[in-house]
């Protein structure tokens, strides 16, 4: 499975994003991309890629110019009437089906066209919740929209080339502090971002400052299946994304390209345990038959000497996390026990499955496990049993007669 881990220790800006998934591409991909956003048809964009070093780590910064003058990220989204005069020249407002309307005619396949549609509506709604308003009174301040408009289209497209199965992404670093913009001065994160990281695991910092903008949040949440540790994976590339700003921590957005381990899991288990010194054994096994039927992923007893040199069972059941309660209510209905002790345990675990082999005697099941570098299969027994009853003959005769060493199954 192809999958792309962000790492986002210093936030994440669209341009950040975009510089970082940029570093992936090929020589002659990069050149194709290039070519398709800087004709895609938004009017007076140019994207240019700039090598720049943070902190002695070398990375990308995509420049994006708007009618030749390079934009920073602005308030993407404004209340209708709320307009920011500059000395340079004056800032219109374009609605939001206004930018809906210029998606759809950019000159990109339709894939990368709904997506950069699907994550402006998110930061559509996330300001009109903040603002108390609805979807279609959001206004975007014109050259800040093309900016960040670039940014997502750029996003989109460079996901459409790179094909991931699947996206991950660390807890992102929000910043702290205040940040500057058209409504006045605001908390890290900005009440957009804020509401747009909803669900994501976020943490703050020593770091004063905007780390992730709106633009970011909006492109992780729409992108990101899940946000974590870097996962078990075989990295094969490497990009960084740089931002503008200078920290004392190299600001930058990286992101891993590899191959998934699928075949190597880790999990959460529960030992519900107890001890016994009153049940006989076929109360004990009829327990076990219970809880084995129920779900338990195992169940086992183990010998002990209890108080007073008692001999005694631990009774031991391992489940799933989800399915505590129900282990817990059978436990105490089918022994004797007054108190289950509760552990959690932390495994790896190599995936099973399952095929059918052809053999003189029918067909038999054959269970495969794979993980961290080991292969094994091994032949279900009760086909086994099966055959050796028909055939008259022992487990390890029919073993020995199907699978020989010599034919290398």
């Amino acid at each position: 499975m192809n999958l792309l881990y962000f790492e986002c220790n210093m936030g994440a800006a669209g341009d950040m994003l975009m510089g970082a998934l940029y570093e992936l591409l090929e020589k002659n991909e990069k050149r194709e991309y290039l070519s398709r956003m800087n004709h895609m048809g938004l009017p007076g964009i140019e994207i240019i890629p700039a090598a720049e070093q943070k902190c002695g780590i070398h990375g990308t910064h995509m420049r994006i110019f708007v009618h030749g003058a390079e934009e920073g990220e602005y308030e993407a989204f404004h209340q209708q009437g709320q307009h920011t005069h500059t000395p340079e020249h004056t800032h219109s407002h374009t609605g939001y089906s206004d930018i809906l309307h210029q998606i759809s005619h950019l000159d990109l396949p339709e894939e990368v066209r709904e997506h950069a549609a699907a994550i402006y509506r998110l930061i559509g709604e996330a300001e009109a919740k903040v603002h108390a308003t609805t979807l279609e009174q959001i206004h975007f301040h014109e050259v800040g929209t093309l900016d960040a408009l670039a940014d997502v289209v750029g996003c989109c497209l460079l996901i459409h080339m790179l094909q991931p199965d699947q996206i991950m992404a660390s807890p992102v670093h929000v910043g702290s502090g205040t940040v500057h913009c058209a409504h006045g001065i605001l908390p890290v994160p900005a009440p957009a971002a804020a509401e747009l990281l909803k669900q994501v695991p976020v943490y703050g910092g020593q770091i004063r400052g905007e780390l992730c903008t709106p633009t970011g949040a909006a492109i992780l949440k729409h992108f990101v299946s899940s946000f974590g540790s870097l996962p078990p994976m075989k990295t094969q590339k490497t990009g960084y994304g740089m931002g503008t700003k200078d920290f004392p921590q190299a600001n930058c957005v990286r992101v891993f390209r590899g191959i998934a381990y699928e075949e190597s899991k880790e999990d959460i288990i529960l030992s519900l345990s107890c001890n016994l010194d009153d049940m006989t054994g076929e109360a004990l096994g009829f327990a076990t038959e219970q809880l084995l039927s129920r779900g338990a992923l195992d169940v086992y007893t183990t010998p002990i000497g209890m108080k007073k040199g008692r001999p005694g069972q631990l009774l031991t059941c391992l489940c799933r996390p989800q399915e505590e309660t129900a282990m817990t209510e059978l436990i105490f209905r089918h022994t004797t026990t007054r108190g289950i002790r509760i552990q959690e345990f932390r495994r790896h675990v190599m995936s099973a499955g399952f095929q059918e082999q052809d053999t003189p005697y029918g067909k038999i099941t054959l269970k495969k496990s794979e993980g961290y570098g080991v292969t094994r299969t091994k032949p279900e027994y009760d086909d086994l049993a099966r055959i050796a009853r028909e055939q008259d003959m022992s487990l390890e005769e029919v073993s020995t007669l199907l699978f020989r060493p010599e034919t290398g199954k």
